[in-house]
């Protein structure tokens, strides 16, 4: 797996916390909140839950694609945008969590 799947060194991430409840933003809008976190090397990822903005699905973001982690706001900034997030590869049980066909989809996305 690529570093996509890793925390930028400068995102804030540190491994004693846990990002589960935090908001998840766009730099065009709120994506939702961290429904559960992997913090497995290498493979490192949140789930998202977006409430009503993708019909209550549930969306995946590799630790690349994070920007800034805020403990003290509970925020986790991405890059991608709301419309990109949107119509990445759609997330729908957790057992893709550990398909490596799936990650890929979304690593390559």
């Amino acid at each position: 797996m690529s570093s996509v799947w890793m925390y930028a060194q400068d995102s804030g991430y540190t491994s004693r916390h846990s990002l589960v409840g935090f908001t998840v933003e766009a730099a065009d809008g709120v994506i939702g909140h961290v429904d559960r976190q992997q913090d497995q090397p290498g493979m490192q990822h949140l789930v998202v839950d977006t409430g009503a903005w993708v019909f209550g699905q549930s969306v995946l973001i590799p630790a690349g694609a994070i920007t800034v982690i805020d403990t003290e706001a509970q925020t986790v900034k991405v890059a991608p945008s709301r419309e990109q997030i949107r119509v990445a590869p759609r997330f729908t049980t957790d057992s893709e969590t550990a398909d490596h066909r799936y990650l890929s989809a979304v690593g390559n996305y």
